[in-house]
């Protein structure tokens, strides 16, 4: 029997939706997601950084961009 944790179903998100709702209530769900999003924000922001230093330290060879596919050379 194959086993795949990540898999989420309809069923198991609307169980995970209406637990998360007991626990925290509905007045505090979109404070948590404000800072859940303001974490997302800060960590791109800091990848976005790094990138830029690794660009400018070596701006001959730049890492590919998500949508880029590495060429064979």
């Amino acid at each position: 029997m194959l086993f795949y944790p990540l898999v989420f179903g309809p069923w198991e998100i609307v169980l995970i939706v209406l637990v998360f709702v007991l626990i925290f209530g509905g007045k505090k769900i979109p404070e948590l997601m404000k800072g859940v999003g303001k974490g997302v924000k800060s960590f791109k922001e800091g990848m976005n950084e790094i990138e830029d230093q690794v660009n400018q330290a070596d701006p001959g060879k730049s890492a590919p961009k998500s949508d880029e596919t590495p060429k064979a050379e």
